[in-house]
């Protein structure tokens, strides 16, 4: 089945009330985590993607950061984000994003994703390609990490301060091994990935709606996406994944291999 229309539609609709509330709506910190904020546009957002999703798809299954799961007993699930990099867009930095994910069973096979900021739309589908405002997207050829611009996302744990030491120490390892770091910590990053200019994105602190999207774009765009370690991501059962943390490790194939080998060699 093609979803590109049905992608296309709601982006368009929703990126529209996110442009109009951009830098103008404040945030809360939820409850227990510090890393995690919400607007109301989340909320406003994300409700016109469920009734889009109930219109269009009414038997298929959803999962919404903010709304949380709706069980329909069906083989597909909706992710959602409505706003990714939420700190970003309640602060008027312009790299946040809203993105939609399908998934068949545990594959994902389509996605859709708004930078309203840019102008831009991202449409994948499972081996269909990967595309932006319809120019087709292809991962760097790049083949040395020295040579590549290298995004990675840190969240502190105030919970256990050690965590982030450890992270920071083998974050160093890759810093310097690679051209720069860039990080807007939200799914900027990935179109990036996906459109030639990052050679990588790696986060450690993630959850299913952050990766759902993006792991189908990325690898239509030819790039290789993993858990942290180099795993299969593991999307089995996803209706009981909402409070799962998840690790990637997305990466034009060349230089995926060169950071698990860095990954591999320093992490403790």
């Amino acid at each position: 089945m093609h979803y590109n229309n049905f992608l296309n539609q709601t982006l368009a609709l929703v990126s529209n009330i996110a442009t109009r509330n951009f830098g103008k709506v404040a945030a809360t910190i939820k409850t227990g985590d510090s890393n995690q904020v919400l607007t109301q546009t989340d909320l406003e957002v994300g409700q016109k993607i469920i009734e889009a999703i109930e219109k269009s798809f009414p038997t298929h299954n959803i999962i919404d950061e903010e709304a949380g799961v709706l069980d329909k007993g069906s083989a597909f699930t909706w992710v959602v984000d409505p706003i990714d990099g939420t700190s970003n867009f309640a602060n008027g930095i312009p790299t946040y994003g809203i993105m939609i994910g399908l998934l068949e069973e545990a594959t994902p096979i389509a996605s859709g994703i708004s930078l309203p900021a840019f102008g831009e739309t991202y449409i994948a589908e499972k081996n269909k390609g990967a595309y932006c405002n319809g120019k087709k997207l292809a991962v760097t050829e790049q083949n040395d990490l020295l040579s590549t611009l290298v995004a990675y996302g840190v969240d502190g744990h105030q919970e256990n301060p050690t965590l982030t030491y450890t992270e920071c120490q083998l974050l160093a390892e890759i810093v310097l091994r690679i051209r720069n770091l860039r990080c807007s910590n939200s799914v900027f990053d990935l179109a990036m990935l996906a459109r030639g200019s990052y050679g990588a994105v790696l986060n450690r602190t993630s959850r299913i709606w952050d990766n759902v999207a993006i792991h189908i774009l990325v690898e239509e765009a030819g790039g290789k996406y993993t858990d942290f370690f180099g795993n299969p991501m593991d999307y089995t059962n996803p209706l009981t994944k909402d409070k799962l943390t998840y690790t990637f490790c997305a990466a034009a194939p060349l230089l995926h291999e060169q950071l698990q080998q860095i990954i591999h060699q320093h992490s403790r």
